[in-house]
C-alpha cells in the first residue's frame, strides 16, 4: 500500500484523504515559507538500508540545512508512481523528484505537461529514437545519472586482490541494463588485477520484486560461497540482506552497495560501493532552493564524487596498505581517462 510521509507542516490533507488509504505522517523542521519539494521513492521504500534511504538522507539534510519542506511518497505498485508524481506536480511544488529508473517515462511526460514546474530523476534512463539516438530530456527536467561502473571497477579489483580465490561472486537484483552496468564494471575491475579470475554472476529475478527478496539473496550467495567465492558483491537492494546473512553464516565477505552497509554484517562487509544518491538529492533540492536549478543530463562518476568505495576505520584492517595504494592508482587512472571502464557486459 502506498504511504505518504509529510516532512513538513500541514499540507495535502485533502489529497491524502482522497488518495491514500493508510497515510503515515512524520513531522519535520522545514520553514513555513521555504520551498516545498515532493519526492516519490523507489520500490522498497524507506528502511531498505540502501538506495531509498540514501535519497532520504539527502532530503533530510535539505530540511535541516536549507529549511526546505519535503513530502515523501512510498509507492506500492507501478501505477502509484505516476499518480504520486502527478499529485506533487498539481500542487505546484518547487521540485518533483522520482527516485529510480522506473520513473523516467513518467517524469518526461509530466515535465512536458507542467513546463513551469521543475523535475528531477535519480538514475534517470534516457529514451532513444528509432535510430538509437539519445533523446534529450525536457528543459525543466534534470536527469541525474551515475557511472556505477567506475565504482564497481574499484570494488572488483579489491575483491580480486584480497579474496584469496580465483572465484568471485556477484548477486544482482532485477535483470535490467542498469544493474548490468554494475556487473560490467565489477568484471572489468576483477580482470584488471587478476586475468585468470572468474566472476560468478547471478540475478534474483526479472521483476521489481527481485530487489526485495532476502531469501533468494541468501540462496544465491550460499551457492556462490560453496562454489569457492570468498567475496560477493551484491547490487540487489533489500535482497542483499540475504547476502549479508550468508556472509555471516560462512564467515566470508560481502560487498555492499549504494550506501555504507558495514553495519549489516560487521566484520564481513569488505567495503561498499557508495553511490551518492544523498548528495545528488541534496544538490537538486539546493539548486531549486537557490533558484539555480537547470534541466539537462548530469553524469556523476569518480571525478564528480558521485560514486566511491568505503575505506574507513571499520574496514581498514581488512584492506592492506598496498592494496589501498593500488586502488587509489586505479581511481586516478579512471579519472584521468587512462582506464575506460565498460558500462555494458
Amino acid at each position: 500500500m502506498r504511504k505518504l510521509l509529510i516532512v513538513t507542516g500541514v499540507l495535502l490533507l485533502v489529497h491524502v484523504a482522497l488518495l491514500f488509504a493508510h497515510p503515515k505522517g512524520i513531522a519535520g523542521n522545514g520553514k513555513p515559507n521555504a520551498a516545498h519539494v515532493g519526492i516519490v521513492l523507489d520500490i522498497g521504500g524507506l528502511g531498505d538500508k540502501s538506495f531509498n534511504d540514501g535519497a532520504w538522507r539527502g532530503a533530510d539534510s535539505a530540511i535541516k540545512l536549507l529549511g526546505t519542506n519535503v513530502s515523501l511518497i512510498e509507492p506500492g505498485e507501478g501505477a502509484d508512481r505516476e499518480s504520486g508524481l502527478r499529485l506533487f506536480a498539481a500542487e505546484k511544488m518547487a521540485l518533483v523528484m522520482g527516485v529510480g529508473f522506473a520513473f523516467s517515462d513518467d517524469l518526461t511526460r509530466l515535465a512536458k505537461e507542467y513546463p513551469q514546474n521543475s523535475f528531477a530523476g535519480i538514475d534517470f534512463s534516457l529514451a532513444t529514437d528509432a535510430a538509437g539516438n539519445t533523446i534529450a530530456p525536457p528543459p525543466n527536467l534534470a536527469a541525474l545519472k551515475f557511472r556505477e561502473e567506475e565504482g564497481s571497477f574499484l570494488v572488483g579489483a579489491l575483491a580480486a586482490l584480497v579474496g584469496k580465490s580465483k572465484k568471485i561472486g556477484f548477486v544482482g537484483g532485477m535483470e535490467i541494463p542498469l544493474i548490468y552496468k554494475f556487473e560490467a564494471g565489477f568484471r572489468a575491475g576483477v580482470k584488471a588485477v587478476c586475468s585468470d579470475c572468474t566472476v560468478i554472476a547471478q540475478y534474483a529475478g526479472v521483476t521489481p520484486e527481485a530487489f526485495k527478496n532476502p531469501s533468494k539473496g541468501k540462496e544465491l550467495a550460499l551457492s556462490q560461497y560453496q562454489q569457492g567465492a570468498n567475496v560477493i558483491y551484491h547490487v540487489s537492494g533489500g535482497t542483499g540482506q540475504g547476502v549479508f546473512e550468508a556472509a555471516r553464516i560462512t564467515g566470508k565477505w560481502a560487498i555492499g552497495v549504494d550506501v555504507d552497509q558495514y553495519a549489516e554484517a560487521p566484520g564481513h562487509v569488505l567495503t561498499s560501493m557508495v553511490k551518492h544518491v544523498d548528495n545528488a538529492t541534496f544538490n537538486a533540492i539546493s539548486d531549486v532552493t537557490n533558484h539555480s536549478f537547470k534541466g539537462g543530463v548530469y553524469s556523476l562518476g569518480l571525478k564528480e564524487k558521485g560514486v566511491d568505495y568505503v575505506y574507513d576505520a571499520n574496514n581498514k584492517a581488512m584492506i592492506p596498505d598496498s592494496v589501498h595504494t593500488k586502488l587509489e592508482q586505479l581511481r586516478q587512472d579512471i579519472i584521468d581517462g587512462r582506464i575506460k571502464v565498460p558500462s555494458m557486459r
